[in-house]
């Protein structure tokens, strides 16, 4: 499958989540949040509809040029650029309401554009290795989304991203960028197989954390479940650390010999 601009709607160090944004996109589909549907609505899909959102309390977008950055000779435009803006912004926003700092739109907007350098980088680099990821990939990975956020099938998925905003050909390109990331770590780092050591540490921090939250006399908290009950969980989340720590490394090296130039 050849690499398109559609990949840049994921975010290259947000990847280490498994499709974050998606999946946080599905459970807002299901709950009835109104901080929810606001930050995945509709009004996050091209920029005319985000501009209408900017003068209801949303990002100003009057700002963003055409084309927000070029990467080695390629363009990241405005319309890649928005949707994950938006979303940052949104995020940023709930935070706020719930006693934080008000978002600071020159910092999200920089981070926004940094992030989107670094998934081209990582999407140049995989097509420079002939990686690819084939549709087979895509909707294996897009089943085991579903099956995480307790949904039927990829279908399931697919309805509950699109009534957030997220066409399927959207999701399709996250998904895709994903797997290309995790292609990207084996052929860089060898296959990704976490041990029963790496696996202990994660549980006992966990553990260790939730014994501090019970002393602070932060009630609700969710129990931890055995090890064993647990341990499908943590090899997840050892494979995400192990992804994050290898991309993170490959960015960096990538972005040394890279020609960049952001618009912002």
């Amino acid at each position: 499958m050849a690499m398109t601009h559609l990949m840049r709607t994921r975010t290259a160090l947000g990847l280490v989540a498994a499709t974050s944004l998606l999946v946080l996109s599905a459970c807002g589909g299901s709950g009835d949040s109104s901080s929810d549907a606001e930050k995945d609505s509709p009004a996050s899909d091209s920029p005319s509809a985000s501009a209408e959102a900017g003068s209801e309390g949303g990002p100003d977008l009057d700002a963003i040029p055409d084309v927000v950055a070029e990467v080695n000779g390629e363009q990241v435009t405005k319309e890649e650029f928005v949707p994950i803006y938006e979303a940052a912004f949104a995020q940023a926003a709930s935070q706020a309401q719930m006693g934080g700092a008000a978002p600071d739109e020159e910092q999200l907007r920089k981070q926004t554009a940094d992030d989107l350098v670094d998934t081209e980088l990582l999407a140049q680099e995989a097509e420079a290795r002939g990686l690819e990821a084939s549709d087979e990939d895509i909707d294996a990975e897009l089943a085991d989304l579903a099956e995480q956020n307790g949904l039927g099938s990829a279908d399931e998925l697919l309805d509950a991203v699109e009534q957030q905003g997220v066409t399927e050909e959207q999701a399709r390109g996250q998904v895709e960028m994903q797997v290309l990331v995790e292609q990207l770590v084996a052929d860089e780092d060898g296959p990704i197989e976490p041990t029963d050591k790496e696996l202990r540490a994660i549980y006992d921090r966990a553990k260790e954390q939730q014994a501090q939250a019970g002393q602070s006399g932060q009630g609700g908290a969710q129990q931890i479940p055995p090890f064993a009950q647990a341990r499908d969980q943590l090899v997840e989340q050892a494979t995400d650390q192990r992804i994050g720590k290898v991309a993170t490394a490959l960015v960096e090296d990538l972005r040394a010999d890279a020609d960049i130039t952001v618009n912002l």
